[in-house]
């Protein structure tokens, strides 16, 4: 059968975060647009990954909220957990969602939505089972899958990814967690709280890419909740014995040791999903860790765009969303916009939150750059008193100048406190903004012009201050 020819001005594959938010914006702009997507709308963001772990994080902290309710003067009896109906309360979230990622919503955009998988013929031409396209600007935006770590023996047994873990109807017994980044730990500890017997194994340390100061009083809250943290350990490797998955692997010390699980969840990063595009075909430049791209986020091939995942960059929703208003002012308005990350905040939704932007002290070392440690715990805080939520931390680097260098927010709501941060860092504002700004009371939002303040606290109190101000005062009648 022949194919069909389209023509449009831009052909997008993928339809996740990145795609969507490029295919409805270039539409709604007056662009022709043709959005292929083999799977499901909403990529995995919708489907597998952040909307499913948030809605199981957030009945795992339902659970733990009325378990521990006594302290602020109710009594349960046992706390039970149905969770075939946390499978339910999960999908009916993705559900309720997928309405604004759908095919229909996007025809009535005016993107040509075609469900069938792209790959390039050549540099100007992406062929599908019924379709050539070609398009005068691509955009790629296939997003990334579970690595897959070559451990011995694991490709015997049954094991968990995000892809599937939400599709459980029965609560794991033991669920090991191979890989201690973000994923990992939020997902132990949703699962610990659930009511599974959890145990991280991880090769290096847990969340390297934050503070290891408040990283670790995370960890310390994590292992009281009763997960077993074991870093710095090396997968020996797995088989099934009966009814359990059996894992061996060396400590750190170099001692070999052995756990039992009923279940194996991968949480070991993620690859680029580019195998299928033929991309050398199209004249792009790639490599295992992406698609190469410039700063305005063009391929080795001028008409031919990538964002997201696929570039190997930062694996965030709100970074491909980014990615796509950067791809748009550049590819359709021929704006000089290219990609910046000095703001860039990402969050970890244990509970407290886990929350960063900006620099880290061991960056700014390494730059030789000087700067200021302000730092300040949420018992300072009367609301985090109010919720006994006082387990938090906030700590905020500043050059001698008042220049806001990162911010790392440990605590209850962290991802929402961190926002007056990316504001300050992405506007290049002084430190006296959040210092001089009113934040009401009783609110955290307090504890950020709290810790602002603390720049100035040795300069207001100091010796000469005290001399200035008891000279100023004799002139007071």
């Amino acid at each position: 059968m022949k194919k069909k020819i389209l023509s449009p001005d831009f052909c997008v594959i993928g339809a996740g975060s990145g795609g969507l938010s490029f295919a409805a914006g270039a539409a709604q702009m007056g662009a022709s647009v043709v959005l292929l997507e083999k799977h499901k709308m909403g990529g995995d963001c919708l489907n597998a990954g952040c909307v499913p772990s948030k809605a199981l994080i957030a009945a795992s902290k339902i659970g733990h909220t009325v378990a521990h309710a006594q302290s602020f003067g109710w009594s349960f009896s046992k706390v039970n957990v149905d969770f075939q109906k946390v499978h339910d309360h999960i999908h009916s979230v993705i559900a309720s969602i997928a309405p604004h990622d759908s095919v229909e919503r996007f025809e009535g955009l005016g993107v040509h939505v075609i469900r069938e998988e792209g790959r390039f013929l050549d540099r100007n031409t992406v062929e599908t089972e019924h379709h050539l396209i070609q398009a005068k600007r691509f955009i790629l935006a296939t997003g990334s899958s579970p690595f897959i770590p070559p451990v011995q023996g694991l490709d015997t047994v049954p094991f968990l990814t995000n892809e599937s873990l939400f599709d459980l109807t029965e609560l794991p017994q033991h669920l090991a967690v191979i890989g201690g980044g973000p994923i990992g730990i939020e997902m132990a500890q949703a699962f610990r709280r659930l009511g599974s017997d959890v145990t991280v194994l991880e090769a290096f340390k847990a969340l390297p890419k934050d503070d290891p100061e408040i990283t670790d009083k995370l960890k310390a809250i994590l292992v009281n909740e009763g997960i077993h943290l074991l870093e710095g350990v090396t997968l020996l490797n797995i088989e099934k014995k009966i009814n359990d998955i059996h894992i061996h692997y060396k400590k750190a010390d170099g001692e070999s040791a052995e756990i039992k699980a009923s279940h194996i969840l991968v949480a070991t990063g993620r690859r680029p999903h580019i195998q299928n595009l033929n991309l050398e075909k199209a004249g792009i430049e790639a490599s295992p860790k992406g698609i190469k791209v410039d700063d305005h986020l063009k391929t080795s091939n001028p008409k031919v765009y990538a964002i997201g995942d696929c570039t190997g960059g930062y694996q965030f929703t709100h970074v491909a969303g980014y990615h796509a208003g950067i791809a748009i002012r550049h590819s359709i308005f021929r704006l000089n916009a290219k990609v910046e990350t000095r703001a860039l905040p990402w969050v970890t939704y244990t509970d407290p939150e886990l929350a960063h932007v900006g620099f880290l002290e061991s960056g700014l070392k390494s730059l030789k750059k000087d700067y200021k440690v302000l730092s300040l715990n949420f018992s300072e805080n009367d609301r985090a008193h109010t919720e006994k939520r006082t387990e938090g931390m906030i700590k905020v680097l500043v050059s001698p100048k008042g220049d806001i260098l990162g911010a790392t927010v440990l605590g209850v709501h962290a991802g929402e406190l961190i926002y007056p941060w990316v504001i300050a860092i992405q506007n290049n504002l002084k430190i006296s903004a959040l210092a001089k700004a009113i934040a009401p009371y009783p609110t955290l939002n307090e504890i950020n012009k709290k810790i602002a303040g603390q720049f100035y606290t040795d300069k207001l109190f100091s010796p000469l201050i005290k001399k200035i101000v008891k000279a100023l005062t004799r002139f007071l009648r």
